[in-house]
């Protein structure tokens, strides 16, 4: 957070405060939870969402208690769903650290995920919150586990589509970037015009935001991305620019490479290269670029403030990022 946000020393501060919120919530006489959370909430994540909750609750008159109390439920519900990602994946590490998973285990990392939703329903009942909001947040809930349901089913299917990808896409990433942003509005008193259009920027940002994350597994670097490289590919999740550059494979030659379930290092190898070969991060670039065009179009048209400045850099920064 303290990279990405430096340049933001008003929002940096909130974000210290949601920080310490969520550092308050998961306070517990189990010295193991304790041990097992803090390092995801202290490590290397940029807090995209609460970010942009805070960001779109400017345009309004926010409460700041109510605020950051929600900002902070929004965080830890994506954590408690990176939790239970890494046992499906069987991840070792997340951000350049040990998964919780990997460190403690698989049963005691679904009580931990557990454990974040629970003090997530905690939270909001300690405030008046608006009942949209409850069962946006519901609904954004629904529509990620459907996205990941979605995913687990496909896996190794070799003739992925481009339609499924954008289905799981908009359930797992760009539900919660959509939510964070139209919450942030409608909580602090927005009207529907501009909430709705917050809600869409931040749908359209999700999206750019998984499809360059995508991208970066088969042209990033794993010190930076902190995960392991293609390991999507690897458990048999078939994303965007391998969906794209198969459609390019007229021998045969990647479909068979991915064919195999117990890749070598040599494979993985070639498979990186036939998909930059056969255009496939080019191409997926260019989607990501038109969501981010989309989200970009409807940002210029919000009421002028820092915020929105804010808003409409962050946006493009992302689309540039390498980690």
């Amino acid at each position: 957070m303290n990279r990405f946000w430096k340049d933001y020393p008003v929002l940096f501060h909130e974000l210290n405060q949601v920080k310490d919120l969520i550092k308050k919530n998961i306070s517990s006489r189990e010295k193991y939870l304790e041990e097992a959370i803090l390092p995801m909430v202290d490590g290397g994540g940029k807090m995209l969402r609460p970010a942009f909750l805070l960001l779109s609750s400017k345009f309004g008159e926010p409460d700041p208690e109510k605020i950051y109390n929600i900002a902070a439920v929004i965080e830890m519900l994506h954590m408690a769903t990176l939790i239970h990602d890494d046992i499906i994946d069987d991840a070792r590490l997340r951000r350049g650290s040990e998964t919780v998973q990997y460190k403690y285990g698989k049963e005691y990392a679904v009580y931990i995920g557990d454990f974040l939703f629970c003090q997530c329903i905690n939270m909001l009942a300690n405030y008046d919150y608006n009942m949209e909001d409850l069962k946006n947040i519901s609904k954004a809930l629904t529509k990620i586990c459907m996205g990941e349901i979605t995913q687990y089913n496909l896996r190794y299917a070799k003739h992925a589509s481009l339609r499924n990808y954008i289905r799981i896409i908009s359930g797992k990433t760009a539900a919660l970037f959509a939510l964070s942003f139209y919450t942030g509005a409608n909580e602090a008193k927005c009207n529907e015009l501009i909430s709705k259009s917050l809600g869409k920027i931040g749908y359209n940002a999700g999206m750019a935001f998984q499809i360059i994350d995508d991208i970066l597994d088969y042209d990033g670097n794993t010190e930076q991305l902190g995960k392991s490289a293609l390991r999507d590919l690897k458990r048999g999740y078939y994303t965007l620019p391998l969906i794209l550059a198969l459609e390019k494979d007229k021998d045969g030659r990647l479909l068979k490479l991915i064919d195999n379930k117990d890749l070598s290092d040599e494979e993985t190898k070639e498979i990186i290269e036939l998909v930059n070969l056969y255009n496939g991060t080019s191409r997926a670039k260019e989607v990501a670029d038109r969501y981010t065009e989309k989200a970009i179009a409807r940002i210029e048209k919000l009421p002028n403030c820092e915020s929105k400045d804010i808003i409409r850099s962050t946006v493009i920064n992302l689309l540039k990022r390498d980690y």
